[in-house]
Order: structure tokens, then sequence, then C-alpha cells
């Protein structure tokens, strides 16, 4: 039987039963749900299927090949973890889910992926014929990608986690570029095959993202923040006659909120370079000349 599981492979219908066909290849018979075939198969004829052991360990074979197999990877999703053995991965088989080992997976075990991350799998054989998922490399996931566009900065992308190092986290996004996270454009760390949600702060030459998964700034401000950006935007000329200096009376008055809660807004709005604060007034900062937050610098992904 070597050689012959988590293949498409041709053999011969030997025999059947109310529910399968009994194919033989290289002297191993495999089960074929009749379920599958639409025309009936005759004793003797030819039919080509992909092989695996099943849940119940018995030798299946099924017209419907996964994209993950020996030598060939594809996209499964987690449906369990076991400490003791590793991850459970649906790779599209009805009837079996494949291992990732956690020899291969991180030491951290909270950096497990969870059920419903996907992970890049091929298939491998072992010495008792059991199949095994296999981690894609970097090397796999550079034969895949395809390269970014400059116009990609300051986007919103979607990316699955790939692999996890000191330096930082790689990840390939939707659209099936290579990105890049450095510590410190992180709140914690992703999981092994998590679908993380990030903007881009640095496109390379040969076609990388440099990603960040912190808020913008303005997304990072708080309820008190937003609803005095929103009055700024709102108002005449986008100022107001209101500073830290103003009484809190009349803090509470116009804002509804007490002095150290306005002061408290201003200083994040300023921190975001959102707004001045000038001749005792508040100024809005226009949207063509706000620097850039200091969280936007690049790191490399080298």
């Amino acid at each position: 039987m070597e050689n012959l599981l988590g293949r498409i492979v041709a053999g011969n219908v030997t025999d059947e039963n109310e529910t399968d066909y009994f194919v033989q290849v290289a002297g191993t018979t495999f089960r074929l749900s009749k379920s599958e075939i639409k025309k009936p198969l005759k004793t003797g004829a030819s039919f080509r299927g992909f092989t695996y052991e099943n849940e119940d360990h018995q030798m299946a074979m099924t017209r419907n090949a996964p994209d993950a197999q020996v030598d060939h990877y594809g996209w499964g999703t987690v449906v369990r973890n076991q400490r003791q053995l590793g991850v459970f991965v649906n790779i599209g088989l009805p009837d079996k889910d494949i291992v990732v080992s956690l020899d291969d997976l991180p030491d951290m075990m909270e950096l497990w992926p969870q059920k419903g991350d996907r992970l890049l799998i091929a298939l491998r054989e072992d010495a008792k014929h059991r199949l095994w998922g296999v981690l894609a490399d970097t090397d796999i996931y550079q034969a895949i990608a395809q390269p970014a566009k400059k116009d990609q900065q300051n986007a919103n992308v979607t990316a699955t986690v790939y692999q996890l190092k000191l330096v930082g986290t790689r990840v390939m996004t939707a659209n099936y570029e290579l990105g890049f996270i450095h510590p410190s454009e992180r709140e914690r760390e992703p999981r092994l095959g998590e679908e993380i949600h990030a903007r881009v702060i640095g496109v390379h030459d040969e076609g990388t993202l440099n990603l960040s998964m912190k808020p913008r700034a303005y997304e990072a401000i708080d309820d008190d923040a937003a609803m005095l950006l929103a009055s700024l935007q709102h108002s005449k000329e986008g100022h107001l006659e209101f500073s830290d200096k103003s009484s809190p009376a009349a803090i509470k008055a116009y804002f509804g909120i007490s002095k150290g809660q306005f002061k408290r807004a201003i200083g994040h709005l300023l921190k975001a370079r959102l707004i001045t604060q000038h001749d005792g007034e508040l100024w809005l900062v226009p949207a063509d000349q706000a620097a850039a937050p200091a969280d936007e610098t690049t790191q490399s992904a080298d």
C-alpha cells in the first residue's frame, strides 16, 4: 500500500454492495460511496479517485479530491485541537480530518490555531500509512504570492497568519500578497492560522507589505474625544471657542461632560494630530494637512 494514500490513483472495480463500490489499486481495496457516482459502475471498470483512510480506519476513495494532497498544497479549516497530538484540519473529505502534529506547531499552545482558523497544508504518509498535514513553508508562500501595488498605502486588508517569529508576524492577504507585522505594530501576537484585519503602512519595491494591526489615530480615540471631534467638524470654519482653560460650567453646559473628561479628550485629539489649540480656541486640522501619526512609520520585513 506504500505511496497510495493522499493521492489520485487509478484502480478497477472488483465488487459492490448496497452502499459502496470496491476499487482495487495495486492489491489494496478501497471503498467508494455510491452516492458520489451518477452512472453505475460495472465490475472491471476503471476508476480514478483520491485515496485515504477514513475515521473508521477503512480504506476509502472519493472522486471529490481535496486541494491538499501529497506534494500538493491546499487550504484547510481547523476544527479542533488536542494537546497531546496537534490540530485537526478539515480539507474537504466527508469522513476524515487531517492532523497537523504538535511538533510543527508553536511551543506556546495559546498560539496554536483555533477552530475556524485556516492553514495551508500538504499531506504526507508515514511508515504506518497514516496521513499527516504538513504546513507550507516560506518558499511555498513566496511561490504562490502576488505582488502588492504601490497605491495600497493605508488600505485595509484581511490576511491569514502563516509564520510566527520573534522579529514579527508573516501573513498572506486574501489577494495572496505577502505581509509583515512588526511587534510594535500589534497589541497582541496573533495565532498561527488566524485571520487578522490590518492596514498597509508600507509597500516594498519587491511587492511585499508592511502592516499594522493598531487602529488609526482617529479610530483609537474614546467616546468623549469622538464627540469633541464631531463638534469641531460641524462647527463654522472648524473651530470652537473652548480650550483647556475654559470654565467647568461652560464645558458642562455645551458638551455635557466634566472638565477632566474634556481635557482628556483634547489630549487624545492633540496626540492624534487631529486638532490644534491656540488663541484660546480649538481648531480642526484639515485632513490634507494632518501629519502622519507616529505609528505609521514602516519596519523592514527582512
